[in-house]
């Protein structure tokens, strides 16, 4: 079943109209390739290519019969082109069918999201321009911290998911591997030209060993990128549904017209995409854990990766391009609020001066652990709302005998503290784009 979750391009890629064409690709390249090896008539394989077609609900009929599926479907296609059929599958097992088509797939599957990912980049990179020197606070363990810009979180988002889109491009390759070898790998009864000559034009190459199957630790590579992914988008999601909360509100979730937030409280406007995309990382990442216990197989093969495989790779793909589509909605149609940003930086009455007047202490001469503990002292006050914190540091004589006002002022001085800010967006995409 194609989860609802799927665009239409990745469902297509999973339905089973899709996987038997590859199928009887690949039977008709390798009767073609065997034709140029005088193993198979040149003229059955060419009647083959003409004539060889199939019924879906034909092979669903004889697979409840028979209970194996490929050869329910050579029994399908072999109805289609008569005698001829005795030349289908020749020499070769139902793993190099089932793993070479697979490998067809994952590669389609993997182009798919590289593009929804190069679309992601490109608006992550937009907003992070457009916000590179909006301030706001920067928050360690939940509690304000120093000033940052939006512009700045953002590009640190969008150098991560550049990141998770390179480890994709990698593993989809590692997994773009065919193997027609054989039983247990041997090339017993197909010569290796067979499968070089299937896996090039089919676009992917041959492993350079197999046994029955493909080895899996390839596809629990690619559903590792997949899985890191998710994370990567769980982690901006998991920001985007703090910074909305009541307390905070510096970014929002664009909330359509008509829209409806809760069946009870009509005044409701929740994080609902943030919330999904945090939910299905954990089914992405569990998937993982699945992919994993298929590496270890008995002996040359056994099937017990198989039915999970009929699961978890299909779903993965669908649910981490879906994840990638919200993702770059929520980002693209996020609702920001600056001067919010700018309420809050100034909640703690200047506060997040503190680092900047102990360096400028230290740098007047003065012990830094004297300096942390006035400059602490006054923080604390400050925090229990005894005092304002920048009218205690201006009024304290054991501070401003080393601190000029003028250098008092320039501490609490956020484009100061912010001067770097825009290069540090800047220099994101620059070394990205470096040969």
């Amino acid at each position: 079943m194609i989860p609802r979750y799927s665009r239409p391009e990745m469902a297509a890629l999973w339905a089973s109209e899709k996987k038997f064409q590859v199928w009887l690709e690949i039977e008709l390249l390798a009767c073609e390739a065997m034709a140029d090896l005088d193993i198979v008539p040149k003229e059955a394989a060419r009647r083959l290519r003409e004539k060889a077609s199939f019924s879906v609900e034909r092979i669903e009929a004889v697979e409840a019969e028979v209970h194996h599926d490929v050869i329910a479907f050579l029994t399908a296609v072999g109805e289609t082109v008569g005698g001829d059929a005795r030349w289908l599958h020749l020499g070769l097992t139902s793993s190099d069918v089932l793993d070479t088509s697979l490998a067809v797939l994952l590669k389609e599957a993997g182009q798919l999201l590289l593009n929804g990912l190069d679309d992601f980049l490109s608006v992550l990179r937009r907003r992070a321009e457009e916000f590179q020197e909006v301030p706001m606070v920067g928050r360690t363990h939940g509690v304000h911290a120093e000033a940052t810009t939006f512009g700045l979180k953002l590009a640190l988002w969008w150098d991560e998911v550049r990141r998770r889109r390179d480890r994709l491009e990698s593993a989809a390759q590692g997994v773009a591997v065919g193997k027609l070898s054989g039983a247990v790998g041997t090339f017993a009864h197909a010569p290796p030209e067979v499968e070089a000559y299937v896996c090039e034009r089919l676009g992917i190459v041959p492993a350079p060993a197999s046994s029955q199957i493909v080895q899996r630790d390839r596809h629990a590579d690619f559903l590792a990128a997949l899985a890191l992914l998710a994370t990567s988008i769980e982690k901006i999601a998991l920001e985007v549904r703090h910074l909305q909360r009541t307390e905070v509100r510096e970014v929002e979730e664009y909330f359509a017209p008509g829209q409806k937030g809760s069946s009870a409280m009509p005044h409701k406007r929740n994080p609902i995409i943030a919330e999904r995309l945090c939910g299905l990382a954990r089914v992405v990442r569990g998937n993982l854990h699945t992919a994993l216990e298929n590496v270890p197989l008995w002996h040359e093969r056994d099937i017990s990766h198989s039915s999970a495989e009929r699961i978890i790779l299909p779903d993965s793909t669908i649910l981490a391009d879906y994840m990638v589509a919200k993702a770059t909605e929520l980002i693209d149609r996020l609702v920001v609020y600056p001067e919010r940003m700018r309420e809050n930086l100034g909640q703690t009455g200047g506060l997040l001066a503190s680092q900047s007047l102990l360096v400028a202490l230290a740098q007047a001469g003065l012990d830094r652990h004297e300096a942390y503990r006035l400059v602490q002292d006054h923080a604390m006050r400050a925090w229990g709302g005894e005092v304002d914190f920048r009218e205690a540091v201006m009024a304290d004589p054991a501070i401003t005998k080393h601190l000029s006002r003028e250098a008092l002022e320039e501490c609490f001085d956020l484009a100061s503290r912010l001067r770097n800010a825009k290069a540090l967006v800047e220099r994101v995409f620059v070394q990205a784009e470096a040969p």
